[in-house]
């Protein structure tokens, strides 16, 4: 799975000012801090999480669209400090998204299938009710609509706006590097690109 199937529309705001606020502890006169990289700088980023010498990477923002299968946002949800400024919702539109590129590759094209089938039965009968609408046709499309929700396999992609830190992306970039899921790889992947990936990575240039 490639970077730009997981990431897109990056932008990152504070490097800078962290910077210079990583060194206030040792400063007296704030006026001649700078945001200079130094091998100080670089040492306390690159610390062994939990110590808190990273705390300043806190300061570095960074949001981004992430594209994930249900079975990888399961997992991303799991960290706190990967916030959700806002997402694609299945809940309002699962009916209307095209399933034939809505899946991951390893989802089974059998069940694919079986969703198409699924969601015109559904669209087919709800444009039929919005004609004669009847209160018995409204019983049943609630109840088709909940069979969907629930048969929606976990390859379904979905596009959420996030918003995080550089501090959580060293903790996901730790515990995720590895990981069998191919979305995790790419997201790890276009960590070790972003500027002073050494922060994230914890290894030195």
């Amino acid at each position: 799975m490639k970077m730009n199937e997981v990431i897109s529309n990056v932008e990152i705001f504070g490097i800078e000012s962290a910077i210079r606020g990583s060194k206030y502890p040792m400063a007296v006169d704030l006026s001649k801090v700078n945001a200079e990289m130094t091998k100080t700088v670089m040492k306390l980023g690159t610390s062994r999480q939990g110590e808190g010498h990273d705390n300043f990477l806190n300061g570095i923002l960074i949001q981004f669209d992430l594209t994930f299968s249900n079975k990888a946002w399961v997992e991303a949800e799991r960290y706190h400090f990967l916030d959700f400024i806002s997402s694609q919702s299945t809940m309002h539109r699962i009916t209307k998204f095209d399933l034939d590129s809505a899946y991951i590759e390893y989802v089974d094209p059998r069940m694919v299938e079986i969703m198409k089938e699924k969601v015109a039965a559904y669209n087919e009968l709800e444009a039929a009710n919005k004609l004669n609408p009847n209160p018995e046709v409204n019983e049943q499309l609630k109840k088709m609509y909940l069979e969907i929700l629930y048969s929606n396999p976990a390859g379904f992609r979905l596009t959420a706006r996030m918003t995080t830190n550089y501090r959580q992306l060293k903790t996901i970039y730790k515990q995720r590097r590895t990981h069998r899921l191919p979305e995790w790889q790419a997201f790890c992947d276009w960590c070790e690109t972003l500027p002073y990936r050494e922060f994230i990575t914890g290894q030195e240039a």
